[in-house]
């Protein structure tokens, strides 16, 4: 599509959005109430902000109030009675997931469950697919991963007896680029592949917005006699995947991002399905984990159910799985196909503003530019631009944040936006662009 400069045209490209009515399920913050929090707002009180963070927390479903106060309710009027005769019964309330959220990452029902949260679900599933030997111990990730997998993999490294320092492989991009090479990484799988246990890499790298191909890379693994697991944190509701298709081992996510579920919402796992029914598997067990036929006989041997279930320890929280229902409904109505195609033209019309704003600095003067480290290529990448100032990068966020706008820094010099095709809009865009221009 051509884009131009006029505020015109993002009117015209929102009145044509067939997703634009989404907007109204969630509840954008308002201006005056975010600027409040430091200095005395210049917003009107009723002025939406122009929220960008959603790769760090979506914004509510409005319907979340509805169905949380529903749930209240029978636990007040019913309490334990509310696991077999609430309005929607708690004993079987997870199951209400499982279809939108295999949907969601292409899986079979029966390979995913909501259950803790990421960090914890990546430690449950290593215990089952890390299990190194003395010749084949080592763990890749990016080494912009998320510091929180940086720290599992160290830590169950450390736990089997192997110093982190060699045991984990991080890969790094070629001198000044930022992002990673699919050779480059299939390459280092080749050459560590002897060694080689696990690659374990984040499917959409929280710093660069980089969507990594999941299934060559899996295919890699798996040829190097490694297993393969994904960190689904910045691609769960953001891009679409076929994780059974690819034949993914494992992954985990959490639900608080592009998937609105709420502060600390409840996460995901998927376990392919080859692997439900391979009892060989270790694995740290609970009650919930049990066949729903036996669990509450409470006898003392597991019998674990043949689905992603056998990796539920406890019983699911129900309060946190109520906002992510109320998301996840929303998601099955708009689809995630839809969605990408909407969020493929929001970082498309951002990333050709921040190519214009470039083209007016003056040449002399190239570190008043706006590098975009993200990949230019939308094939890799989600719906977030990394945007790196070198000069004055706290001018540009205070200029983002004087247009009402939430956004995400990160040190020394890093903004990230994140256009989410359910509630933002190439307007809002429009204006992000021309806060930017103003700073020099």
């Amino acid at each position: 599509m051509t884009f131009s400069p006029d505020l015109a045209l993002a009117h015209q490209l929102d009145a044509s959005d067939p997703l634009r009515h989404y907007r109204d399920l969630f509840e954008i913050p308002r201006a005056h109430d975010i600027a409040n929090l430091s200095a005395p707002s210049p917003f009107p009180p009723d002025q939406p902000c122009i929220y960008m963070c959603g790769n760090s927390l979506g914004c509510m479903p409005r319907r979340a109030r509805e169905l949380i106060n529903q749930e209240l309710d029978d636990w007040a009027r019913l309490a334990v009675e509310a696991h077999l005769h609430g309005k929607n019964p708690w004993l079987p309330y997870h199951e209400q997931l499982r279809g939108p959220l295999a949907r969601l990452i292409g899986a079979h029902e029966s390979e995913v469950v909501a259950m803790n949260s990421l960090t914890v679900n990546l430690h449950m599933l290593m215990v089952s697919f890390y299990r190194p030997t003395r010749d084949r111990y080592k763990i890749m990730i990016e080494d912009s991963a998320f510091p929180s997998d940086s720290y599992a993999v160290a830590s169950q490294a450390s736990f089997h007896g192997f110093d982190p320092a060699s045991a984990i492989v991080r890969l790094k991009p070629r001198p000044g680029e930022h992002t990673l090479r699919t050779d480059d990484i299939l390459n280092a799988i080749t050459r560590e592949g002897p060694a080689l246990a696990l690659v374990m890499l984040g499917a959409v790298n929280y710093l660069t917005g980089q969507w990594f191909e999941i299934a060559p890379i899996t295919a890699a693994a798996h040829s190097a006699g490694a297993l393969a697991g994904w960190d689904l944190a910045h691609a769960a509701g953001n891009v679409p995947m076929q994780l059974h298709d690819w034949n993914a081992d494992f992954a985990a996510w959490c639900s608080y991002k592009y998937l609105n579920g709420g502060p600390g919402a409840i996460a995901g796992a998927f376990i392919h399905q080859r692997h439900l029914v391979d009892h060989s598997l270790p694995r740290f067990t609970g009650w919930w984990g049990n066949d729903p036929a036996t669990r509450f006989k409470m006898g003392p041997d597991f019998t674990p159910i043949h689905t992603a279930d056998a990796w539920a320890v406890s019983n699911p929280p129900i309060l946190s799985l109520t906002p992510l229902l109320a998301s996840l409904e929303i998601f099955d109505k708009a689809g995630i196909h839809n969605l990408r195609n909407k969020a493929l033209q929001l970082t498309a019309y951002l990333e050709y503003h921040i190519d214009r704003l470039n083209t007016q600095r003056p040449d002399s003067n190239p570190h008043s530019k706006i590098e975009i480290i993200t990949p230019r290529d939308p094939n890799q990448r989600g719906s977030h631009l990394s945007l790196v100032f070198s000069k004055n990068p706290r001018s540009a966020l205070k200029a983002l944040q004087s247009a009402g706008a939430v956004c995400d820094f990160r040190e020394p010099n890093v903004i990230r936006l994140a256009p989410v095709p359910l509630y933002n809009t190439f307007t809002e865009i429009h204006h992000l662009a021309q806060a930017l221009a103003n700073v020099s």
